[in-house]
């Protein structure tokens, strides 16, 4: 999203009792396709419940999500859905959601950097077929980069974690606390 998009107001979509999403903007019913459609356009949009006007963008994105990991290829696997789960309720919920947020945008910069450095070397000729047929040899050089990348961020949270133990050890010195001795092996 553009910061024009951000800063324009919300597309407002209405969802009615009877499950169907009204679009104010055109005035028409409106499917989760379409929902889909303004997403890939980079629309700035809100679905709210027409009675309550309870916010429900989160929960149609989740069914459109949904969707598309039930039909063609999915994007999750059974594995990274359950360590996904596993995260609710969790301390670290809410650093788990804004790592894979940023992790997600940092991917869109690179996807966006590579289209960028196409256009600059192919100009426009170089259409969907072509990045496709590209893309398919780039690929395990891709999937290399980014291991390489999610190596980096494990050993970054590795040492970052390392740094807060003992930054309490440190903040904790300073209390008079009574160790408890260590047990004597009786023979």
């Amino acid at each position: 999203m553009t910061q024009s998009q951000a800063n324009s107001p919300a597309r407002l979509i209405k969802k009615y009792p009877n499950r169907r999403l009204y679009d104010t903007q055109t005035s028409t019913y409106i499917t989760l396709a379409d929902v889909k459609q303004l997403v890939l356009d980079c629309e700035n949009f809100q679905v709210v419940d027409a009675k309550s006007g309870e916010d429900l963008t989160r929960s149609i994105l989740l069914q459109i999500i949904l969707e598309e990991e039930s039909g063609g290829v999915p994007m999750f696997s059974p594995t990274a859905l359950s360590q996904i789960i596993r995260f609710y309720g969790h301390a670290m919920q809410g650093v788990m959601g804004s790592f894979l947020e940023k992790n997600i945008q940092a991917f869109m910069d690179i996807q966006d950097r590579m289209a960028e450095q196409s256009k600059g070397l192919y100009g426009n000729q170089f259409g969907p077929e072509a990045w496709a047929q590209f893309m398919n040899v780039q690929t395990p050089v891709l999937q290399n980069m980014m291991n390489n990348y999610v190596d980096q961020s494990k050993n970054l949270f590795v040492q970052m974690q390392d740094q807060m133990q003992d930054q309490t050890r440190n903040m904790f010195s300073v209390f008079p606390f009574n160790p408890v001795p260590p047990k004597e092996n009786k023979k």
